[in-house]
């Protein structure tokens, strides 16, 4: 028989638990899927987030200044001719009378559309090529890899000298040129990335429901591999404007009265120790495209590792 002591602690010790003593351990982080978390860690990224404001704000200048402005980036006129920055002419003119300001913010529009279409390429034939290379593997893969290095081995200005040669010099030359050889290490990455994830289990699954080979690489390799594609695409934009610029210094790119970053900053270093502004202006800008693109994709980079998660 039970004494009251005994009865009194058994009632305590199975006594129902309260809803106030669970407070403490409450859920506190929010749900969140892999691109919600991804963009809660890219916008504790400051220098990531200045580098995604700083390119949108160019790319809307690029879009709107040309439209809003008083003058054209090929109209000339030749009593103003090399003015300084002024109140009608923010950036000065050049030697033709030709507003800089205009002409800065074209050739900035000029240099991103480049950019954009050798990322298009990239995410379309290379992330093909590297997914079928991977996916089917054996003998398939190993021709398209010796495929891939002997393109990769044709030099870069070498094709576009070609190019330029039988079609002529402007945008479409540079384009083609970087269509040709410019996907080749974005096959490469997606290759090695497929080649991982073709193991997984929810491939098994695809090809044990019967999905075909280019639904399974289209629906399951490639969306699991979007970041790493998305970190490479923030990389090739820059590299693609870069070398826009270059052949374009050099004078086998753009040429004038069509404005591109790459002639401004020519046409500049010709006149750099009598008429600075015209060199200093589209310096700024392209280094601005540089700098905010590579602050962008190192953010990329940190926000879609599946380790950084926390």
């Amino acid at each position: 028989m039970q004494t009251p002591n005994n009865a009194t602690e058994n009632n305590y010790k199975f006594a129902p638990v309260s809803n106030k003593s669970l407070t403490g351990e409450k859920i506190v982080r929010p749900s969140l899927n892999y691109w919600q978390d991804a963009w809660r860690r890219l916008k504790k990224n400051r220098l990531a987030m200045a580098g995604l404001i700083i390119l949108v704000a160019l790319i809307v200048l690029a879009i709107i200044v040309p439209f809003v402005s008083s003058y054209d980036y090929q109209t000339q006129n030749l009593k103003v001719k090399n003015v300084s920055p002024s109140g009608e002419h923010w950036f000065g003119t050049d030697d033709f009378g030709r507003d800089v300001w205009t002409r800065v913010w074209w050739g900035t529009r000029i240099s991103l559309f480049i950019g954009i279409v050798a990322a298009l390429i990239d995410l379309v034939i290379g992330v093909l090529y590297g997914g079928i290379s991977a996916y089917y593997g054996g003998k398939v893969d190993e021709v398209m890899q010796r495929t891939i290095e002997i393109v990769y081995a044709i030099p870069f200005l070498l094709i576009a000298i070609l190019l330029i040669m039988v079609i002529g010099s402007g945008v479409s030359s540079i384009i083609l040129a970087m269509a040709i050889t410019g996907w080749v290490p974005m096959a490469r990455l997606v290759r090695g990335q497929m080649l991982t994830l073709k193991e997984q289990e929810f491939v098994l699954a695809s090809r044990t429901l019967g999905a075909s080979p280019m639904r399974i690489i289209m629906r399951s390799l490639i969306p699991n591999a979007l970041g790493i594609i998305i970190v490479q695409i923030t990389f090739v934009v820059p590299a693609a404007i870069f070398t826009e610029a270059f052949l374009s210094f050099i004078g086998l790119g753009v040429k004038p009265p069509l404005a591109s970053l790459g002639n401004l900053l020519s046409d500049g270093a010709n006149y750099i120790r009598l008429y600075p502004h015209r060199l200093i202006f589209p310096t700024i800008i392209f280094s601005l495209i540089l700098l905010s693109f590579n602050l962008l994709g190192d953010g990329l980079r940190d926000a879609l590792d599946p380790k950084m998660r926390k």
